[in-house]
């Protein structure tokens, strides 16, 4: 009695809805009664026992439990196409068993491959730096990148002019190849056309058959007003060539703004710190700060200013990326004592001295009260 002959729920004396403890428990008790050991010299009882291993091999496994139930015995028949093979590939016939468990199981299990997709060419990256003016006010600059470009003798084809591709007789022009690994059969990339499909017979002599070569190609980048250190900007189809005439990556210019001797950028915000002579800061004022745009920025300054004092002057700033407006400009007050007096200036600040009464300078007067408070007089 064969395994093929019989269904295994059957051979196992279960129900085709039987869960795997019933089915184990019925194999065992099956196993018992037909083992040779039970049996000498039975062949009858040694085929049974035989028979009775296949089929609780088969239904103890979720996956191949799941094949026979859709297709019975035939799920375990290789050769069931009949023929030379997917592609004439040697030990490949598993035409019908692939497609069972691609079915089942997905491709991940059978075939569907088929020739793989074209495989792009890289992505790139350039950094530029430019000054805060520039990005400022944008600018149209030319890079130089050394990059794989298309291959002008070949088109990007990556056969010898007047010669073209055949189709691979390894794979058929599928691009995969089959091959049985235990129970599975998995679908790899044909190794000859390396999944193409198609193979060169006489590779191009300028790119030896790559379809593409090294160049240094100059490019024209457009700066927008409003970047900053970090900024990408993206330039479709400038990266690297894909192989065989496939589709190039992109390139990315990532920008970094260099520092300025006068302003700190923070986003769209300026910022500066503006040292004032003590008179200014006394007797209030205006300075002036030039801007980004060329003209100039006047700031007033309220009389008694005091060191750390930041003026908002509104949409003196950065422009916004892509958007309207611009930021606003941060002016930072540093008060700053005089380190040289001629002998009339110390003189008069003798007489304003003499005038003083502490109310000034309150923070001053505040600050040593409360010093002569804490430590008792």
């Amino acid at each position: 009695m064969s395994a093929t002959e019989i269904d295994f729920y059957q051979l196992l004396e279960v129900s085709r809805d039987a869960d795997g403890g019933t089915i184990k428990s019925a194999y065992r008790k099956m196993a018992m009664k037909y083992h040779p050991d039970r049996n000498p010299g039975d062949a009858e009882a040694e085929a049974q026992f035989k028979a009775i291993n296949a089929a609780y091999d088969c239904l103890k496994d979720p996956q191949k439990r799941a094949a026979y139930d859709r297709f019975g015995h035939q799920a375990f028949t290789e050769g069931m196409a009949g023929g030379g093979g997917r592609g004439g590939h040697p030990g490949a016939d598993f035409g019908d068993i692939g497609d069972i468990f691609e079915t089942i199981f997905g491709s991940a299990f059978g075939g569907g491959a088929g020739r793989q997709q074209a495989r792009r060419g890289a992505d790139l990256r350039y950094n530029l730096d430019v000054t805060l003016d520039e990005a400022f006010h944008g600018k149209e600059t030319q890079i130089e990148i050394e990059v794989s470009a298309e291959c002008d003798t070949c088109d990007g084809s990556g056969a010898e002019p007047g010669t073209s591709e055949r189709r691979c007789n390894l794979c058929n022009g599928q691009g995969a190849v089959r091959a049985k690994q235990g129970f599975f059969v998995v679908e790899r990339p044909c190794p000859t056309c390396h999944g193409r499909g198609v193979v060169i017979e006489t590779p191009c002599g300028e790119c030896r058959g790559e379809g593409r070569v090294d160049k240094v190609q100059a490019l024209e980048v457009t700066i927008p007003p409003g970047v900053d250190t970090g900024t990408r900007i993206r330039l479709a189809g400038r990266g690297e060539a894909g192989p065989h005439g496939s589709p190039p990556g992109d390139l990315y210019i990532f920008v970094q703004v260099r520092p300025h001797n006068v302003f700190e950028r923070q986003g769209t915000t300026l910022a500066t710190r503006v040292p004032l002579s003590f008179t200014t800061a006394a007797l209030g004022g205006s300075i002036d700060i030039p801007d980004l745009d060329g003209s100039t920025n006047t700031v007033d300054i309220p009389a008694g200013i005091q060191s750390g004092k930041q003026l908002r002057v509104r949409g003196a700033g950065m422009p916004v990326l892509q958007g309207r407006g611009r930021g606003d400009l941060v002016v930072e007050v540093a008060v700053e004592t005089p380190t040289k007096l001629s002998k009339k200036q110390k003189e008069l600040l003798k007489e304003f001295r003499e005038t003083e009464t502490g109310d000034e300078c309150p923070e001053s007067r505040g600050f040593f009260e409360s010093l002569k408070n804490a430590f008792g007089g």
